[in-house]
């Protein structure tokens, strides 16, 4: 279910936000990178999404101690859709270092796999 949103969500994403175009460097210069540097690169790409869909979440009316999984995921697609700009950054950075593509896949992937585990930490830490 959550991966039904989220994947149409980007989809939207793609629309709404085909406006911005950040700075794009050498891609050779990608290609010659490392995987380590690539993802030390990204990082902060990783870690502004993050703390943007965090605070939004833990922020949010809805949002209680004792929130269930399902409920948690549901208001991380609201958070994602309230912080689309730092997610598009950081899915055009992946896209940029990686490849095309590969940062919607990094989105729906790896990154939406720890992204509860996140919120709970943050829950956790409010009490």
């Amino acid at each position: 279910m959550v991966l039904k949103s989220l994947f149409g969500m980007s989809l939207a994403l793609n629309v709404s936000l085909e406006i911005y175009n950040p700075p794009q460097p050498d891609p050779a210069a990608w290609l010659q990178m490392s995987v380590q540097r690539k993802d030390a690169a990204l990082l902060p790409y990783v870690r502004r999404a993050t703390a943007c869909i965090v605070h939004t979440a833990t922020h949010s009316s809805r949002y209680s101690a004792n929130m269930r999984p399902n409920e948690i995921n549901d208001l991380i697609v609201d958070s994602i859709a309230a912080c689309s700009r730092t997610v598009r950054a950081m899915i055009d950075a992946h896209d940029r270092m990686f490849g095309v593509g590969s940062g919607e896949a990094f989105l729906l992937g790896p990154y939406l796999d720890v992204l509860p585990a996140a919120v709970v930490q943050a829950k956790a830490s409010h009490r």
